[in-house]
């Protein structure tokens, strides 16, 4: 890529303007720094100097006209490039920064539903330990009335085996109070009373009897 030249900038009547003044500067300060002994206004430069404080505007004017006139090749070849450098730094600079906030932007993004997702898995953990719970209470209720109502069959059965068996003992004992009865009888009076009659009649004497008992 070829280099502009930078004289082609100067076409323009500032650049000209600019040139002229620092040509003007540069062969003034030149020649008021030749004669300064000779031009009386320029006596207070070798007072100064007795001073210690050098100064000639010659030169000073010289170098002002020369720096005008360089101005453009300076500010082609280093101020330009410079303002082009800083320039991009600064664009690469609020790239940067625009990146850095949107991935700022996007972590706030990923932890808000970080928080929601977290927030959810532990109210849905809350409602199926809570539905386990109910579950359990309705189990144990149910197992508790299933107990009982086991608890109570095994008792009226119990009951049925107790009357059964006492029914049982019942007649047994009836039975052997007949016998006791009609054997008492037959000694007494001294003939056998052992007949199905008599048995029946004892028997029916000792219901009554343990009615009104």
């Amino acid at each position: 890529m070829s280099t502009p030249n930078p004289s082609a900038r100067n076409g323009s009547p500032a650049a000209v303007l600019r040139t002229v003044v620092g040509l003007v500067l540069m062969a003034g300060g030149y020649y008021l720094s030749l004669h300064a002994a000779e031009i009386p206004w320029l006596s207070f430069q070798h007072t100064l100097e007795k001073q210690g404080i050098p100064l000639d505007l010659g030169i000073t004017a010289a170098t002002i006209g020369v720096f005008l006139i360089l101005f453009p090749i300076i500010r082609f070849f280093y101020i330009a490039p410079l303002e082009a450098a800083i320039q991009d730094r600064n664009t690469q600079l609020e790239r940067t920064f625009s990146e850095a906030e949107e991935l700022r932007s996007e972590m706030a993004r990923l932890r808000s539903e970080y928080e929601e997702r977290i927030a959810q898995t532990e109210a849905d953990a809350r409602a199926q330990i809570q539905q386990q719970i109910r579950e359990a209470q309705q189990m144990r209720t149910q197992l508790m009335a299933e107990a009982a109502e086991r608890a109570e069959e095994l008792l009226a059965r119990a009951r049925e085996d107790i009357e059964r068996e006492r029914q049982k003992v019942l007649a047994e004992l009836q039975l052997r109070v007949v016998d006791l009865s009609l054997a008492a009888a037959e000694k007494v009076v001294g003939a056998n009373f052992d007949s199905e009659q008599n048995r029946k009649l004892v028997s029916e004497f000792i219901e009554k009897v343990e009615a009104a008992g």
